[in-house]
């Protein structure tokens, strides 16, 4: 599982947002809706989250101002949250999880492993 899913399955909007002043949202929200973004978006936003770049480094890397990295990152989050918003996959993604967690959790309480075994075919799904 990478950092933007572990997050997510771990109160992302509280543990995440402590790692930095950037809101891993958005990379979180990247791994499920980046085929909805234009390649620029994508890369943009992809660089700022995921590689850590600053705008200027980005600006540099890409051949565009500053403001022009900042722009299309401001766009490309905003899609980003308006999918999820429609959609609501990540936070369905989330629940899930807890609800597979709690499964496991019953299944060892009542030693009953096909029961882990059905949690765990969920958290791999996921």
């Amino acid at each position: 599982m990478n950092f933007t899913k572990a997050c997510a399955f771990t109160a992302y909007s509280e543990v995440c947002a402590l790692n930095s002043g950037k809101n891993l949202k958005v990379a979180l929200l990247l791994d499920y809706y980046s085929a909805m973004l234009t390649d620029k978006q994508r890369d943009l936003i992809d660089l700022y989250y995921n590689e850590d770049l600053s705008l200027a480094e980005i600006a540099e890397h890409e051949s565009i101002t500053r403001q022009g990295v900042r722009d299309g990152i401001k766009r490309g989050e905003q899609t980003l949250f308006e999918l999820e918003e429609a959609l609501g996959l990540a936070e369905k993604s989330e629940k899930l999880m807890k609800i597979a967690e709690e499964l496991e959790s019953k299944a060892d309480e009542y030693g009953v492993p096909e029961l882990k075994n059905t949690a765990d075919k969920i958290k791999n799904i996921l």
